[in-house]
C-alpha cells in the first residue's frame, strides 16, 4: 500500500511520470522505498530546502504506522 501511494504522489509531481522506479526492501522491522526519477524531475520531488521530500515522508509514516513497522523513503540519484 505505501509503494501505491507513493508512486501515486511522486508520478503527480514529476514531467515523466514513466521514469519513476520504485524499489521495496522489506527489512525485519522496517521497510525501505527507494526512489528513482529522471535527472530533470529530482528537483520536483526534493523541492525547495527538502520541503516535498518531508512532505511525502510524514505522510508515509502516517501510512505506516497501522503496519507496525517503520517505512523509509530514499530519494536516489
Amino acid at each position: 500500500m505505501e509503494k501505491d501511494l507513493v508512486e501515486y504522489i511522486v508520478k503527480s509531481l514529476v514531467d515523466d511520470p514513466a521514469s519513476v522506479e520504485l524499489t521495496v526492501i522489506e527489512r525485519e522491522k522496517s521497510t525501505t522505498l527507494e526512489l528513482k526519477v529522471a535527472p530533470n524531475d529530482i528537483g520536483k520531488v526534493i523541492g525547495r530546502h527538502g520541503r516535498i521530500a518531508k512532505a511525502i515522508r510524514t505522510v508515509l509514516q502516517a501510512a505506516g504506522t497501522r503496519g507496525g513497522k517503520r517505512t523509509v523513503l530514499e530519494i536516489l540519484d
